[in-house]
């Protein structure tokens, strides 16, 4: 979304009302989720991998990215808001894969620093947290020896994570074809 557009989106909703009468339970809500975005080459990297594992199990095609912040329901303002209060001051920092594992889905398991506890702490002082599902136990130990197999040296690999984006997921959305990027910040250099 353009700035242009999140003027003219907000012109309008002043104009039909005063935010402060509208009851809070009338204001409409979505999920959101902040999410931290890889350099373009591990991107890459990774959409091949995906590739792979949905030729073989099915499953939607979504962004690479490792979750901030889980998805969360909020009006599309307060969740630009959050975002944009979340990015400010936040630095850079590295990400290193340990390994694949299962959990709600098939992963990659992000080696915890303490530049990730706190990156993930601050945004997590903005926002809250829910769950969802994907895969069944089966399919997910089936799909990380498939992973294994497609590229089997992504542990240990690391690169910068140096921008965070907000992104509507409805989690009622299993196609994942409604996720929509709403806005991306560049973080502060280490």
């Amino acid at each position: 979304m353009s700035r242009k557009d999140e003027l003219f989106l907000l012109s309008i909703f002043m104009a039909t009302a005063d935010p402060e009468t509208i009851p809070e339970e009338l204001v409409e809500k979505e999920a959101y989720s902040v999410w931290a975005i890889p350099p373009d080459e591990v991107v890459t990297r990774l959409k091949k991998l995906m590739e792979g594992l949905r030729a073989e199990f099915g499953g939607p095609q979504f962004e690479p990215h490792a979750t901030v912040v889980k998805a969360i329901s909020l009006t599309p303002e307060d969740a630009l808001n959050k975002f944009r209060s979340a990015c400010e001051g936040l630095k850079a920092f590295n990400a290193t894969i340990d390994r694949l594992a299962t959990g709600t889905c098939l992963y990659l398991l992000i080696h915890p620093t303490t530049e990730l506890a706190e990156a993930c702490s601050h945004c997590s002082g903005h926002f809250g947290y829910k769950r969802s599902t994907h895969l069944t136990e089966n399919e997910m130990k089936k799909a990380e020896e498939r992973a294994n197999i497609l590229d089997d040296s992504l542990s240990g690999l690391s690169f910068p994570i140096t921008r965070l984006a907000l992104y509507k997921t409805d989690p009622e959305d299993k196609t994942l074809k409604s996720w929509e990027k709403i806005a991306e910040c560049s973080l502060q250099p280490k």
